[in-house]
């Protein structure tokens, strides 16, 4: 056994400080997978069960994680951000401040330019990430046999056989969808939408985390809504003891949240904390808009169920889309409207009529085929590699105090660098080399969180990606002097 650990070790723990040591010189790098149990067995000549110990005591000092399917890979060694974000209650605002909407437009108009490094835009981008080439041949043939969808007319709610297999996979997050009470919509961005016109009249209020989906500010602004930020853990979630408090006090309207693999923060409540959401906005009979586009790329084997799972009385509505995991071009999307159902049907063919039959027939053939679990099986692996691959970046090349996420899912970090760092004003020396970054207070209506921004990791985490988020770190220790 090639090992140069203290020989009065047993064997187990010998390996374990050999390889733990390996990790903290940095030998061997974050999002790095060790041998697999029997190639490390076979290589040190030792008993598969001592190889097996020596991994779990590396996990227990939290140094590497197992992951189902794949092994186990070394951890960044960045902390995580403690406690509750934003104050215990924020007075209504109009959304958004005009200045948070003029930085999401400088933001957003950067990341269409191809020569610009984007580090934070959350569209995975390359054919890696999507299934095209199998979509495309499904299509080809679907139009062969039915050239009629280019030619008639479609209408809300949309394909039944895409409806059906939403249904049907809305199990998976232990939900109970009727077919007939989804829509298919334009993204989930119009499920939002709509959502929120079906329960909602303009100068109304909406309960939002702090921090929340960059996107839904000018949404909010645009319906002439208000927003409520509610204290949000970056571990454990939005404070239902607020909330209750709001609800109570009857402030809010309607509320808005992602209980899975939320946007920014990565977090996916409790299961506890999930029945206490549901409960309070069946009580309280205030509808909860739950966005649940990330939900199915959650990196546990089993995935944690929606809060729609536990909805007595269809005070919660749904939404999500296939923009992230299949086809960002087609648009697809659906929402579940429980209650509101017909309302949001109405809304659908009033604003946009219905969605392309093609495209839905397309994506609902995929789904049948089964090729839907496999390719979701391969994007949860990447994603959990890639997201601590960028940790242990972003713990390299940022500022000593810096913290980040560690996500349950998807693929996106947030970042909490020392207190000094003003993240727009980095936002705009990173334009100035054509690099994009989304500072923090694109994510609050008040414009909270100067010292941090959201990164993403859906592309390649090449060279030039990780030159690119060098230089933003060195940008940043420029800021402290």
């Amino acid at each position: 056994m090639n090992t140069t650990a203290t020989p009065d070790l047993p064997y187990y723990l010998r390996v374990a400080d050999e390889l733990g040591d390996a990790i903290l010189r940095g030998t061997l790098a974050p999002g790095s997978r060790l041998p697999s149990v029997r190639q490390a067995s076979q290589s040190r000549q030792l008993s598969l069960n001592t190889v097996v110990a020596a991994y779990r005591t590396l996990e227990d000092r939290g140094l590497v994680e197992a992951r189902p399917q794949s092994g186990y890979y070394v951890r960044a060694r960045l902390p995580s951000p403690r406690g509750a974000l934003g104050s215990p209650v924020a007075e209504p605002a109009r959304a958004t401040s005009g200045d948070v909407l003029d930085l999401i437009g400088a933001v957003l108009g950067a990341q269409q330019r191809p020569d610009f490094i984007d580090l934070a835009l959350a569209c995975p981008r390359g054919g890696d990430f999507y299934p095209g080439g199998k979509l495309a041949r499904i299509l080809s043939g679907l139009l062969r046999r039915q050239p009629e969808l280019i030619s008639t007319y479609s209408m809300p709610p949309g394909s039944e056989r895409l409806r059906q297999q939403i249904a049907r996979r809305g199990l998976d997050l232990g939900m109970t969808l009727a077919p007939d009470d989804i829509v298919l919509t334009h993204g989930c961005m119009e499920g939002l939408q709509l959502a929120l016109r079906a329960v909602t009249r303009p100068g109304g209020t909406v309960g939002l985390e702090s921090p929340t989906y960059f996107n839904l500010l000018p949404l909010l602004a645009s319906l002439g809504l208000k927003a409520v930020e509610i204290p949000t853990d970056p571990q454990h979630g939005m404070s239902l003891d607020v909330l209750e408090l709001l609800l109570s006090e009857k402030r809010l309207d309607a509320v808005v949240a992602m209980p899975n693999v939320h946007n920014p923060l990565g977090f996916s409540m409790s299961l506890a904390a999930k029945q206490r959401l549901a409960r309070l906005v069946n009580d309280y009979r205030v509808p909860l808009i739950e966005d649940a586009l990330y939900a199915e790329l959650q990196f546990a084997p089993a995935l944690a169920p929606a809060a729609k799972a536990f909805d007595r009385n269809g005070w919660i509505i749904v939404c999500a889309s296939y923009t992230k995991t299949l086809a960002p071009d087609f648009r697809v999307g659906w929402v579940e409207g429980g209650r509101f159902a017909a309302d949001i049907r109405r809304l659908k063919f009033s604003s946009s009529v219905a969605e392309p039959a093609v495209l839905a027939e397309t994506i609902g053939l995929f789904l049948e085929s089964g090729g839907y679990d496999h390719h979701l099986r391969n994007l949860r692996r990447r994603y959990a590699d890639q997201v601590e691959r960028l940790r242990g970046m972003v713990g390299e090349f940022f500022p000593a105090g810096t913290r980040a996420t560690s996500p349950s899912g998807g693929f996106l970090v947030w970042v909490a660098l020392p207190e000094q760092v003003d993240t727009v004003a980095l936002c705009h020396a990173a334009l100035a080399e054509r690099i994009s970054v989304m500072p923090g207070t694109m994510y609050s209506p008040s414009g909270r969180y100067a010292n941090a921004m959201r990164l993403s990791c859906c592309y390649p985490l090449d060279a030039r990606y990780s030159a690119a988020l060098a230089r933003v770190g060195e940008l940043a220790k420029q800021q402290l002097g």
